[in-house]
């Protein structure tokens, strides 16, 4: 489990009111309701070294709100760590909010376990070089701050290799529900992939849709402002007494438990996985299938009911290549145990990889949907000696291809009856063979290919060239070795978007 996995932090900022043991009474309460919940605690105090924290000249001014509530709640600092000690006694983590740099001195000598940036300290650069020097991991609140400011501190955080996490935050107390703003938690975990988001809430404690709403869409952290009301203290408004609280955890647990698994796939339930295998179809022999003769969608049909054992429609994956060990006759399922099985998805993402950096290199223009072609003459064990990639870009009366060669690979010999072609070399250097009179060609130059003339192409070091020629047909590549004109299965099929070149190829 991760730092700020399902973390839940108890916010005391100055709900102790500057008395110790009401601080501590605070603590013991709200240990006893954790206690009922599965999740991680946190109890979270503030720090601010007052005597320099505040100027000189506003020192026991009453009439400016901060200093008057700082002054009137003020603790020492062995009276906080007292409150850390009982917070620990009842299974709280230690987080705490320096507001100054000696704060963060403090923080540190008193062995919290994680430090947290207020929103009004987030772009406080002298503080947050101060709180990234220390080995703690980082919470950081964003209330009000612009966008350009969280690219800033994300990327500050990024460089100092701090684990780290955002929190949205409304910094109104309490916050309105149009005020809530719950869509940036989505808008901050597109933005920062890996980074954690959490919600720091300032809402009306008797609201419980908020927590709901916020697990929903990704909070691994809430953030609760709590408090204790007695006969001597009253609670704010945006702050929870125990047993509101209480109330708030259980929604949560809820939100929680509804969620499931993040993180990872979930576990398919046995019931479910028998419930969905019964509705897919099965696969049929079309018109009987010989020993060795490869399964295609031509020589298969697809119905329901399926029957235990049997291939489906589901495994038929243009990677798969299933061959029966032997006759299976017009109508009969085809049964996974009566097959041979090659799974030939890794062979083709290896290829694809090479052109992909190719593409890259000699950059190309490519459409923004690419139509591959895997031409694999002596089948795909033997792709990076004999084939090329075909990318097809039109085909009319007019054929446009763009054609590529990794090092190494070479292309046999055949003709066209129909078609007449002109290649130019767009990237690296090109061998052609024309009837049989070999020539180097290089960046720009031209090379035309008449019907009938037997030609083969190759490249030691990999190369890009463009095909223009009249309509291409399908049946209209005749090889001199009569093993390729006898392989029906010497093409793979690809389809990508442009976005291929800057994503991992799954």
């Amino acid at each position: 489990m991760g730092t700020f996995d399902k973390l839940i932090i108890l916010e005391l900022a100055n709900n102790h009111m500057g008395d110790v043991e009401h601080g501590l009474a605070v603590i013991r309460e709200f240990g006893k309701v954790c206690k009922k919940f599965p999740f991680r605690f946190a109890f979270k105090f503030q720090y601010r070294e007052l005597d320099t924290f505040i100027h000189p000249d506003y020192k026991g001014r009453r009439d400016v709100k901060y200093v008057a509530r700082f002054e009137e709640t003020r603790l020492s600092g062995e009276q906080f760590l007292r409150l850390k000690a009982e917070a620990a006694a009842n299974g709280f983590i230690g987080v705490c909010t320096p507001f100054d740099e000696a704060s963060v001195d403090l923080v540190v000598k008193h062995g919290y376990e994680i430090i947290k940036i207020a929103s009004c300290s987030f772009t406080d650069w002298p503080l947050l070089e101060k709180a990234a020097a220390a080995d703690k991991p980082v919470i950081l609140s964003t209330a009000g701050a612009e966008l350009k400011d969280i690219d800033s501190v994300v990327s500050f955080m990024e460089h100092r290799r701090k684990d780290f996490a955002l929190m949205h935050c409304v910094g109104e107390y309490p916050t309105p529900r149009e005020r809530y703003e719950l869509g940036q938690i989505d808008f901050l975990r597109q933005r920062y992939p890996g980074v954690p988001v959490g919600y720091s809430t300032h809402e009306d404690p008797a609201d419980l849709e908020a927590v709901l709403v916020a697990i929903g869409k990704g909070a691994s952290i809430l953030e609760r402002h709590v408090g204790l009301k007695t006969a001597k203290y009253e609670v704010n408004k945006y702050s929870s007494v125990p047993e509101q609280l209480e109330k708030w955890l259980e929604a949560a647990a809820g939100a929680y438990w509804m969620c499931g698994a993040a993180g990872a796939r979930r576990e398919t339930a046995a019931k479910e996985a028998e419930d969905l295998r019964g509705l897919r179809r099965g696969v049929f022999a079309r018109a009987g299938l010989k020993a060795g003769e490869r399964l295609t969608p031509e020589n298969v049909f697809y119905a329901i009911p399926n029957i235990p054992g049997q291939l489906l429609a589901n495994d038929m994956s243009k990677y798969s290549l299933f061959t029966p060990k032997e006759e299976i006759a017009a109508g009969k399922p085809v049964m996974t145990e009566s097959l041979d099985h090659r799974n030939i998805r890794a062979k083709v993402l290896e290829t694809v990889e090479k052109i992909r950096q190719i593409v890259i290199d000699s950059r190309i223009a490519l459409p923004p949907k690419i139509e591959f072609e895997l031409s694999h003459q002596y089948g795909l064990d033997n792709i990076a000696r004999y084939g090329a990639t075909i990318i097809s870009c039109i085909n009319r009366e007019y054929c446009k291809k763009i054609i590529i060669m990794t090092p190494g690979q070479e292309n046999p010999v055949h003709h066209h009856k129909k078609k007449e072609e002109t290649f130019q070399v767009l990237y690296g250097t090109l061998t052609i063979a024309i009837d049989g009179a070999e020539k180097d060609y290089r960046h720009g130059e031209i090379i035309v290919v008449e019907r009938g003339v037997r030609h083969s192409f190759r490249s030691a070091g990999g190369a890009v060239f463009e095909e223009v020629s009249t309509t291409h047909y399908k049946d209209d590549s005749f090889y001199e070795d009569p093993a390729i004109m006898n392989n029906k299965d010497r093409k793979t099929g690809l389809t990508f978007w442009s976005d291929w070149l800057t994503k991992p190829i799954k």
